[in-house]
């Protein structure tokens, strides 16, 4: 959410930012907020000269009764009765402005970064960078279902009996590996520095709004019924719904937290639910890294947390690439967004394990989180970062080590979490 202010002083800037993203339908809310951001100033203004005028007439009527001006005393009681009728009647046209402009600035996109491309939608996002050879070996790499069902590690015929599409069992080795590459995402980001946390799976409504725009909450969050709590889409929502209403010392930032959780989420949309495989589903695990940090150190954190995942999917022997999300494909809260995308050697084509985003004050604003430094109170900004989602990074590990004798190579970062095993091959049945 924009400051009003900001609005106010720069509404040609917040304009041509709504053009940039493809939502022309937004621009009449910036000329409503403004008029109705001026109305509330004056309303302010005539209700404290009003309140003033109160007081004196207040400060009079004593002095009236006691000089036996008991007439001129009722008539002043009767403007002084009038003044609050006036006020009340003021301050319920203000707060009924307040929620309008609330609402309208809670859909005004985040201004994005100067330097983000400008494009309608994901098809539009521009490549960065290549990281590892993308190679396609010289035998075929099966489907990642058939690959599981190989080592009767996936049963999804249970899951739909206990949960229906969307569900599935990992079994044996295969659950076995991840929870091993969890571990070890973990691990990693730990060894990086940040702080290990364990969060509510569930959050309330002003937590929600406070983290995400309205369009993604309806697509992704399941409701609790009867409840007013969430189950959480990623772990970013609680970490930072965490520090609502705070002001945090600046001398503790920046903070930087990993985090461990499941994650629900509807996939409301054209792609659907994946029927056989575990590519898209309702339920899946994810290490996720969330930053805290001073306005001008939130682009290098940026630049530092996209390049963590980079490095974590290499020491996994994983191609991948890095991908910079045109302004088309930003979500409104966003300053700017890259995703990290590993190679699939069946499809021969990269697919996305990661995202990576700053989103400036925006999170921050609206939930109340804040520091206090020489230069007075401020909001922090916000960032987030995929290390790892699972079953999605299971897939892209499973292709890039899967062997010409149908055996998984074990990378050697993931040995420890699994008892030692340089490879594992499927059991007679």
């Amino acid at each position: 959410m924009l400051d009003i202010k900001f609005v106010r002083e720069n509404k040609d800037i917040v304009k041509e930012n709504i053009k940039k993203k493809f939502q022309d339908e937004k621009l009449e809310l910036v000329d409503k907020v403004i008029e109705f951001d001026k109305e509330v100033r004056e309303l302010k203004k005539n209700g404290d000269d009003l309140r003033s005028e109160r007081k004196k007439i207040s400060d009079k009527i004593g002095l009236l009764f006691k000089e036996g001006k008991k007439e001129e005393a009722e008539s002043a009681k009767k403007e002084v009765v009038a003044i609050n009728e006036k006020l009340v009647s003021m301050e319920e046209r203000e707060t009924e402005l307040n929620q309008e402009i609330k609402k309208m600035m809670m859909v005004i996109p985040n201004i994005i970064d100067e330097s983000v491309p400008i494009g309608k939608d994901d098809t539009e996002n521009v490549e960065m960078e290549r990281f590892g050879e993308p190679v396609v070996p010289n035998y075929e790499i099966p489907y990642h279902a058939d690959i599981l069902e190989k080592y009767n590690g996936l049963d999804k015929d249970a899951s739909g009996r206990t949960s229906g599409n969307g569900f599935y069992f990992l079994v044996g080795d295969m659950a076995r590996l991840h929870s091993a590459m969890l571990s070890y995402a973990r691990d990693f980001m730990i060894n990086k520095g940040f702080t290990y946390c364990i969060p509510p799976f569930m959050i309330r409504s002003d937590v929600v709004t406070g983290v995400m725009s309205f369009k993604e909450m309806d697509a992704m969050m399941y409701k609790i019924e009867g409840e007013d709590l969430f189950l959480i889409g990623t772990s970013e929502h609680s970490m930072i719904g965490r520090f609502k209403d705070q002001i945090v010392k600046e001398d503790s930032l920046p903070i930087t937290l990993t985090s461990y959780s499941p994650c629900f989420r509807k996939e409301v949309g054209a792609h659907g639910i994946e029927e056989r495989g575990v590519y898209r589903v309702h339920q899946f695990e994810k290490q996720e890294m969330v930053v805290l940090c001073k306005p001008e150190d939130s682009m290098d954190w940026y630049e530092k947390m996209y390049g963590f995942t980079v490095e974590f999917f290499r020491s996994l022997d994983v191609p991948v690439r890095t991908l910079e999300c045109c302004s088309g494909d930003l979500a409104d809260l966003k300053v700017k967004s890259c995703d990290v995308e590993a190679w699939s050697p069946r499809q021969q084509k990269y697919f996305e394990v990661g995202s990576c985003s700053t989103l400036g004050d925006a999170q921050a604003r609206r939930l109340g989180i804040r520091t206090k430094g020489e230069k007075g109170t401020y909001f922090v900004h916000t960032l987030n970062n995929t290390v790892l989602a699972s079953p999605r990074a299971l897939i892209a590990y499973l292709e890039n080590n899967y062997q010409e004798d149908g055996s998984i190579k074990i990378a050697k970062a993931l040995r420890p979490y699994m008892g030692g095993m340089e490879v594992i091959r499927p059991k007679e049945k």
